[in-house]
């Protein structure tokens, strides 16, 4: 029998020995904090666009992305161009917060994406190189900018791992935020969804901000994210972001976007506010504006500049390396625009995936915006959950009324170029928002109340992935979101296998949960009955 050769040079079983070493090792020396390498037991060892190769030899699509922050995946020429050539020049790669040519040409290219409105006034402040530590910084910005110390946070959200960032989380356990309702369609806390539940979740923040009783004195800012990443993929609604923006400007209300994994294209615009039309007084951004190296910033307007020097500062501020990778990230997707592209293919992939929904009952909603895309996974002989909407309804995917599900450009009702067809009669799907908008796998009215979320199950996908050669998160409430998030320079080529590997790893789970680990099997098929 022929030994093969695995792609670190050595045989198939030295490599295959290196790479249970290696993790053997990492589990015996690294904190138990660990997480992805849990989930993901891969040891890469070379990498290019959406492609990951291990010590054993295996190669895997990417669709995890350094949790968003490969806006142009592995190694890109441009950003390995630029990297060089600051190595090249001999210029200095640690500055703290002195000026240079590259720092130069990082802001310049920065603030030629801004929102309009904030582009031509705006201040920035390089932060510790992580995301989490912008916000820091946008939260003692906005409580020296109005003397207050309150912070508006909502429900579902995910700010970062430092105190004062966990602390507007969704997660956190010492409450000293005021915690308000995001909107949602399919688990909406009003039992509404749609428009009506982003109505109520406005009317309650307005509740909120104006009843002198409600035990919330008038905040130093609000902060949100206008899709919630880690709170399972929920964009939020354009209308309901525009009355955020309308509540909190009347109250002088510094309104703070976290754009660190939403930014850089990765929702269909260049920044996730601008599908509303909404200029935040802060933003606070990392992951993607260092071109795969770590950077954090908070670009504010002029008028909150009141830091007396030194108030917020961090050694590695002045990281070279990242801002030069930064540059050339930044004007990569803006002068190719990847953004408009990330739109179009996540709106093709939703819908696919929605084909996907209707054939298999564990597959409870299928939404996100661009290509920032989330599949969750419920029980579906579970009790119903209260939480959500009551009464039986429709579902449907960007337009409602019968017909047959069919799928983007040929019709057939096919996983994306999986050659399975789904023939089901029921809610009609259509191609979502083409333009990158957001889309929930629900109506708002008359739906059925979700089941409950399945962490098992989505576990169990998540290792049937890996299995596959794919490489997805996990996110949600409860952990039962499986996460897409590759590249915005994914080709069609490559968003078919990503769907058709994904398509697999559900149908394999489905049809036989217990071989998959998931403990209580459900019915064999783990289809669902035909409608109609």
């Amino acid at each position: 029998m022929a030994v093969t050769e695995s792609v670190t040079g050595g045989t198939f079983g030295g490599a295959h020995a290196a790479h249970e070493g290696i993790l053997r090792r990492q589990s015996a020396r690294e904190s138990r904090a660990r997480t992805y390498a849990r989930a993901l037991p891969i040891v890469p060892v070379r990498a290019r666009g959406l492609t990951i190769e291990g010590a054993d030899g295996r190669r895997y699509l990417d669709c995890l992305s350094g949790a968003g922050t490969l806006a142009l995946g592995h190694n890109h020429p441009v950003v390995l161009e630029a990297i060089r050539k600051v190595l090249d020049s001999g210029a200095p790669l640690s500055v703290l917060d002195l000026a240079t040519p590259v720092k130069d040409a990082f802001i310049t290219e920065l603030f030629r994406t801004l929102p309009p409105g904030l582009a031509d006034r705006a201040r920035v402040q390089f932060c510790g190189p992580a995301g989490t530590d912008a916000v820091e910084a946008a939260f003692k910005l906005v409580r020296a900018a109005t003397g207050r110390t309150g912070i508006l946070a909502f429900t579902g959200a995910y700010h970062g791992m430092t105190t004062g960032a966990l602390a507007a989380s969704g997660g956190a356990a010492d409450v000293r935020v005021a915690r308000l309702p995001y909107p949602q369609d399919y688990r909406c806390p009003f039992g509404v969804g749609g428009p009506d539940g982003a109505e109520l979740a406005a009317r309650w923040t307005e509740s909120v901000l104006d009843d002198p009783k409600s035990g919330v004195p008038l905040p130093a800012g609000m902060i949100l994210e206008p899709v919630q990443g880690e709170g399972g993929v929920i964009p939020a609604p354009d209308d309901w972001l525009r009355r955020m923006r309308r509540l909190t400007a009347a109250r002088s209300i510094p309104l703070v976007a976290d754009e660190i994994q939403t930014g850089v294209g990765r929702t269909g615009a260049f920044w996730a506010v601008e599908h509303s039309g909404v200029t935040p007084d802060v933003m606070v951004l990392s992951k993607a504006i260092g071109g795969s190296l770590p950077l954090a910033v908070v670009v504010y307007r002029d008028d909150l500049d009141v830091w007396e020097p030194g108030a917020h500062a961090g050694t590695f501020r002045g990281n070279q390396l990242a801002m030069a990778a930064g540059t050339a990230t930044l004007a990569h997707v803006r002068e190719n625009g990847l953004a408009e592209r990330a739109g179009l293919l996540g709106s093709r992939m939703l819908a696919q995936l929605r084909i996907l929904q209707q054939e298999f009952a564990c597959v409870g909603d299928v939404r996100g915006r661009g290509l920032m895309i989330g599949v969750e996974l419920v029980d579906p002989e579970g009790e119903e959950c209260v939480g959500g909407a009551g009464g039986a309804g429709e579902r449907r995917a960007g337009v409602a009324g019968e017909g047959r599900v069919r799928s983007v450009g040929d019709g057939q009702g096919e996983v994306w170029g999986s050659g399975r067809a789904v023939e089901m009669r029921g809610a009609g799907v259509s191609g979502g928002d083409p333009g990158g908008g957001a889309v929930s796998g629900w109506s708002g009215a008359g739906r059925p109340r979700p089941h409950p979320a399945a962490p098992e199950l989505a576990s169990a996908v998540q290792r049937a992935c890996l299995e596959r050669g794919l490489i997805v998160e996990l996110g949600g409430r409860h952990a039962g979101v499986v996460r897409l998030l590759p590249p915005l320079n994914i080709t069609d080529e490559q968003a078919t296998a990503v769907l058709d590997r994904l398509a697999d790893a559900v149908a394999a789970v489905a049809r036989d949960p217990a071989a998959h680990g998931v403990r209580q099997p459900r019915r064999p098929d783990g289809r669902k009955e035909p409608a109609g």
